[in-house]
């Protein structure tokens, strides 16, 4: 019994002096994963067109476009561009609810954001691993002047230009919503290319830049297709969002009226 309590002392003393006793490691969280692995992953800088040349006839195109574009600052495309900049799943899920009819939100559609999350994973991974290849300038940086619709540092000017993560995942965005609501895949699809189109518009790509982003989404959606996960959350998926479309809430009017009209035409 002596030795019962000396032993409970000992322990009670320990705790008061602050040590911390040893206590069992609990296990590693696992990694969050995307839907395609090495054997299902798209090689893209096979599938794309090489980026244009110092020189080429094409990069001349997309500067020329570079400066034609930087007479936009302030305009409503202008602002539209800024509020493209940030592309996380909950950013996404606002900026494609004017097209789908309905407030998109983490609340209201927590099937949709958590595909978007494990979809984001594959984008990423898919952009990082191309443009190291090109290794393309930004053409803000290629022209040496003009400004941009964010701010200018050091990691987005490390970042290569070609092809552009954010018109890969616009583009493969909207065509994922549009499986899910086919019936307004016009407007979905218009606000997939304005959504690759704004980079432009904020000088930190270039088009032929957007226009390989696209094919670069469209061969990231044809790969997940093929993954059993990825059709079955998309299931899910569709029955949270025509639930929602029945019962949910609007989205600004005036603000989607303005964001149809920017993002009708291409604007240059």
């Amino acid at each position: 019994m002596r030795r019962t309590l000396i032993g409970l002392s000992l322990t009670g003393a320990l705790a008061v002096a602050g040590i911390a006793l040893a206590q069992p490691a609990s296990p590693p969280r696992p990694l969050p994963t995307g839907y395609l692995t090495a054997q299902t992953w798209p090689a893209a800088a096979e599938i794309l067109p090489p980026a244009p040349t110092t020189g080429s006839a094409r990069e001349t195109q997309d500067q020329a476009v570079y400066k034609a574009t930087r007479a936009l600052e302030g305009s409503p495309r202008w602002s539209l561009a800024q509020n493209d900049v940030p592309s996380l799943p909950a950013n996404m899920l606002k900026d494609f609810s004017c097209a789908v009819g309905v407030q998109m939100t983490p609340e209201a559609t927590p099937k949709l954001l958590a595909m978007l999350s494990r979809m984001g994973i594959d984008a990423s991974r898919q952009v990082s691993s191309v443009k190291d290849v090109f290794k393309r300038q930004r053409p803000y940086l290629i022209a040496g002047e003009g400004n941009i619709c964010t701010a200018k540092s050091d990691s987005l000017a490390a970042s290569p230009d070609y092809p552009s993560g954010h018109a890969t995942w616009g583009w493969a965005v909207a065509m994922f919503l549009t499986e899910l609501a086919p019936d307004r895949a016009t407007p979905i699809l218009v606000r997939g290319r304005a959504f690759g189109e704004s980079r432009v518009v904020c000088g930190v790509h270039s088009v032929s830049a957007i226009e390989a982003g696209r094919v670069n989404g469209a061969a990231i959606v044809a790969s997940w297709r093929g993954n059993p996960d990825f059709r079955a959350d998309l299931e899910a998926a569709r029955a949270e969002l025509e639930a929602v479309r029945k019962t949910g809430a609007k989205p600004d009017a005036a603000m989607c009226k303005i964001e149809a009209e920017q993002s009708a035409k291409t604007p240059w």
